[in-house]
């Protein structure tokens, strides 16, 4: 190995070289350094061994796909690399309290009424209006959210937008979706 410091600068190029040219010389460099400090950060704060290093590894293989958003004006390498892995955490033990899903019976299903159909389309086509009717900046971020099936947390990763202004703006994206999908339809046609 070279006898450059391996200081902030230099796990900032690192991962700059990861991002821009998927270097694989700085990856392993990243990787070598940074994941078994993940792991243990992660068992720290409650994770078993197993899912630890589960959990690192998922870290670590986003670091290699989303190296291409980190901005080194926002955040230091160290900062980026333990908020991913404070977020995996977290999506982790929400994975694992969610409900077991009810058993479903086998074969097939009943044809739905033609008069359901019609109406599941009509709220689709009236959805997709409403959701073209937002603004832009809403209307973005919840294609994000819903089509895109982001998190909160990789959205902000993705437009450097703070996690807060995120969650506002798709809240009041939903309130404005659920006011159009609760008016009368009717009142939609009359001119």
């Amino acid at each position: 190995m070279d006898d450059e410091p391996r200081d902030e600068a230099f796990w900032t190029r690192q991962l700059v070289a990861v991002g821009a040219r998927r270097d694989r010389a700085a990856y392993a460099q990243l990787f070598e350094f940074y994941a078994p400090r993940i792991k243990a950060f992660l068992i720290r704060t409650g994770l078993g061994p197993s899912a630890a290093e589960d959990c690192m590894q998922d870290v670590m293989v986003t670091v290699w796909r989303k190296a291409h958003i980190y901005d080194p004006t926002r955040a230091s390498v160290t900062t980026w690399l333990f908020t991913i892995a404070r977020n995996r955490k977290i999506d982790l033990i929400r994975r694992a309290r969610r409900p077991e899903p009810e058993q479903l019976p086998w074969g097939p299903e009943p044809e739905p009424a033609q008069a359901d159909v019609i109406a599941l389309q009509e709220d689709a086509r009236r959805l997709r209006q409403a959701v073209a009717q937002l603004p832009p900046k809403q209307r973005d971020l919840v294609e994000r959210a819903f089509y895109g099936d982001l998190s909160h947390s990789e959205i902000a990763l993705e437009t450097g937008l703070p996690l807060g202004t995120i969650k506002s703006r798709i809240r009041l994206a939903i309130d404005r979706l659920r006011h159009a999908m609760q008016a009368d339809p009717a009142e939609e046609r009359v001119p």
